[in-house]
């Protein structure tokens, strides 16, 4: 008797013979006779590859040989699907209600191709038939996941997080379902729950690496980086070749400002998953921030021709010349990345500060402008921008707080103590000191800012009630 092994070399030979067969078939020579199975292997075959129009032909053929197994009906309606020729497969499949064909196979099609032309509520009223009709496990599994993707497409996460909950009910080593649950958990905010998603999950299956990194990845978008780091170092004892773990942690590191360990991270990345444009941009940024510019430049210009497109790196560009003394000389790349991406506040608020430092106080004052009309709530941009009126006069700075507040952006709190800062510098301590003892009083940690913002005011008489 032959193995499974020896049965599966039978099975692949036959299909590489018959896929031949076709192939001839189709430029002119005869097709002659094959039994129905390997008719469906080949007709799966081109469906799985994604060669619809093959399997269309391949199934018109097998039914002129077996017309009445609707198998070969069922399969040209899935491939018309994957051809984008919807009305004809809805078509077809109404012609096999009550065949002799998997209700199962035939309500999940029909939900696929409402799901294809946007047609949620459809959709999901076949995907809850087919989860009726399935009976094998995979089956259920396969439902319950297209059953909330669709309720994602319509935007109701709350929904696809109810029905996540009966697929890991169903069968709690759904992995797809936990990925698929935090994420829903993720587009309501409800980042705790995510993360108690994947915990819960990984109490069960420890050795999931997968788990351990999407872990990561959530506390990442926490802002948790300590935890995020903690979380991928498991999934790299468990995997220690899972290339983004590597890239990711290489973020978290970054964001701890451990340029060294993010460098060794990205590197790691690179080794194995090969090159890519934003981890040489993110290594140049590195470099850039321990001082290593030519090692910097070296990073920025290795993305740069993986990736012309890439804003960041012709910023970086443009950012080290700055530091390295020559300004005028990096503000081509900057102006490149900010071709790229005009409305990038970042570049925008590097182009202004570039033009501050040549004293060019039009374009400055132009950039600046830009970034707090895309962004009104950038602090440290509006923090830079005032210093860089204050230079005019602090008349000037004061006036333009004013009509800021007045453009809808008086609740951006830190108005507040940027217009204490002026009002002692234009002489009016009185005035300053009041506003701040007013402030301390209902935000304490608010009227600190004022410190940040305008460190000369620490000593400053007026201002000790919260200067220790």
């Amino acid at each position: 008797m032959f193995d499974d092994n020896e049965d599966e070399e039978y099975y692949d030979d036959d299909l590489s013979e018959d896929i031949e067969r076709f192939e001839r078939f189709l430029k002119g020579d005869s097709m002659g006779f094959l039994d129905s199975d390997r008719w469906e292997a080949l007709v799966d075959n081109y469906i799985l590859t994604g060669q619809y129009n093959k399997a269309v032909q391949a199934a018109d053929e097998a039914l002129s040989q077996f017309g009445y197994i609707d198998q070969f009906r069922l399969r040209k309606a899935q491939a018309l699907s994957g051809m984008g020729k919807l009305k004809d497969a809805i078509n077809l499949l109404a012609e096999l209600e009550g065949a002799s064909v998997s209700p199962f196979e035939v309500m999940l099609t029909k939900a696929a191709i409402f799901s294809q032309l946007r047609d949620s509520n459809n959709a999901i009223r076949y995907f809850k038939e087919a989860l009726q009709l399935a009976t094998e496990a995979e089956e259920k599994d396969e439902v319950y996941i297209d059953l909330a993707l669709e309720y994602q497409n319509k935007g109701d996460y709350q929904l696809s997080i109810n029905v996540l909950k009966e697929a890991l009910k169903d069968n709690p080593h759904n992995e797809v379902a936990v990925y698929e649950l935090a994420h829903s958990y993720e587009q309501i905010s409800d980042i705790d729950a995510a993360v108690k998603c994947y915990s819960d999950f990984i109490d069960d299956n420890p050795y999931s690496f997968t788990a351990w990194y999407n872990l990561g990845n959530t506390y990442s978008r926490q802002e948790n980086f300590d935890k995020a780091i903690w979380a991928y170092d498991y999934c790299l004892l468990i995997n220690d070749k899972f290339g983004p773990v590597h890239f990711n942690m290489g973020n978290a590191y970054m964001n701890q400002e451990k340029y060294t360990k993010a460098i060794q991270a990205f590197n790691e990345s690179l080794k194995l998953d090969g090159d890519d444009q934003v981890a040489y941009s993110y290594l140049g940024e590195c470099h850039e921030q321990l001082g290593e510019y030519e090692m910097a430049k070296g990073h920025y210009h290795k993305s740069i021709e993986l990736a012309p497109e890439l804003p960041e790196a012709w910023l970086g560009l443009g950012i080290v010349a700055d530091l390295e003394g020559d300004t005028k000389a990096g503000l081509p790349y900057m102006h490149k990345a900010y071709e790229l991406d005009p409305d990038n506040t970042g570049v925008l608020h590097v182009l202004a500060g570039a033009y501050e430092k040549l004293e060019n106080r039009e374009e400055a004052d132009f950039f600046y402008q830009r970034v707090l009309d895309l962004d009104p709530e950038d602090e440290e941009a509006l923090i830079n921008y005032i210093d860089f009126l204050k230079k005019e006069s602090p008349l000037t700075a004061y006036n333009f707080i004013n009509r800021f507040a007045d453009q809808g952006n008086d609740d951006i709190e830190l108005l507040q103590v940027l217009r204490i800062s002026i009002l002692y510098e234009m002489g009016r301590k009185a005035d300053a000191e009041k506003l701040f003892r007013e402030l301390a009083a209902s935000n304490r940690e608010l009227a600190l800012e004022l410190f940040y913002v305008n460190p000369d005011l620490k000593n400053a008489p007026e201002f000790l009630l919260l200067g220790e």
